[in-house]
């Protein structure tokens, strides 16, 4: 199988394809502009390490005779690419939008074009969020209910999807996951920055009280599962991937200190998100359906593995923290310490 993965230097793109050449008989292009969340190191060795089986093309997946060229040339799109951060986003929603939307409308010209297959990536923040009380998780049919231009800008690719799909016969599937984390993940994330703090010999920042609440699922199974839906999964269905790792932000810089060794008060509250979602939760029977099962199970462990891989790779990360860590100077405020009820 003939795949191009477009996104593929980024966090989850750069995952799935180290997993897939690892584990599975297919030849991989990444299309990625290597943009700033995108780190060249994360595919390094790959060339190398499968010289018939891997490329990388440098290009915007905005430009629409480069995307028409590559889809022609493979069996499926993997379609990762994407602006991603909210905090971003809330800077240059333009930005999200010429990506995400318009890059996704070439993506599905070229796929309907040349009659391949196409499996696109979104996110379960085009849902919206829940009361903290809720009892129901999001499934396919939530409607959507997107909080910030990044989420606008995904909901409204998964739109662009499903009217191929339905106007152009798009051979299509669209999967919406939860909170990933993991190695490769760029330090402006949620997870990676508090580690990367740590790491530093600096303090956590926890956005607000802190009472948020993430469904957190490891990098490897969401790949995992979106192998299960290329191979198994029904053309022009939606697919929910999660792993039941529902945590407040609290909570994972608590298991963090305590991965670390550190006073578990040892971190600050700063000026919340606007518009910053209560809570994710996602219903993955869809895809548990297909036969697949999340590995890690235990997050705690998880974030333990992770945090390893973060002390044991510093310059893979050291200049992208800086340069994330100069942008949340601009807005950031430190509003409480530890338990300190001024962060709320």
């Amino acid at each position: 199988m003939r795949l191009l993965v477009t996104g593929g230097a980024g966090f989850i793109g750069s995952n799935f394809v180290h997993r897939s050449l690892a584990q599975h008989d297919c030849t991989i292009t990444v299309l990625d502009i290597m943009g700033y969340a995108a780190n060249p190191q994360s595919l390094a060795g790959l060339a190398d390490n499968y010289p018939s089986r891997f490329d990388l093309v440098v290009g915007d997946i905005c430009d629409k005779p480069l995307v028409d060229k590559l889809v022609a040339e493979h069996d499926v799109v993997v379609h990762f690419a994407a602006e991603s951060h909210n905090d971003q986003s809330l800077r240059d929603p333009l930005r999200f939008a010429t990506t995400n939307v318009l890059g996704t409308i070439g993506v599905c010209e070229a796929a309907v074009r040349h009659s391949k297959r196409l499996h696109h990536i979104s996110t379960d923040e085009v849902f919206g969020d829940l009361a903290f009380d809720d009892p129901h998780k999001f499934t396919p049919d939530t409607c959507y209910r997107p909080s910030s231009p990044y989420s606008a800008s995904k909901a409204s690719a998964d739109h662009f999807v499903r009217a191929y799909i339905r106007s152009f016969g798009l051979a299509a599937t669209i999967s919406n996951c939860s909170n990933n984390y993991g190695p490769r993940q760029h330090p402006e994330k949620f997870i990676p920055r508090q580690i990367t703090a740590l790491l530093s010999g600096q303090q956590p920042r926890l956005y607000g009280s802190g009472q948020h609440v993430r469904d957190w699922i490891h990098v490897d199974d969401h790949n995992d599962a979106v192998w299960k839906i290329i191979e198994s999964g029904q053309l022009g269905e939606t697919y929910l991937i999660g792993a039941d790792g529902e945590h407040t932000n609290a909570q994972v810089i608590a298991y963090l200190l305590e991965i670390v060794g550190a006073d578990p008060h040892d971190y600050v509250h700063v000026t919340d998100r606007a518009g910053h979602d209560r809570r994710y939760a996602i219903d993955a029977s869809s895809t548990l359906a297909l036969g697949w099962e999340p590995q890690h199970r235990d997050f705690r462990a998880g974030l333990a593995e992770t945090v390893a891989w973060y002390r044991e790779n510093p310059q893979w990360w050291a200049n992208s923290r800086q340069q994330a860590e100069a942008f949340y100077q601009q807005s950031e405020t430190i509003t409480g310490n530890g338990g300190d009820a001024t962060g709320s």
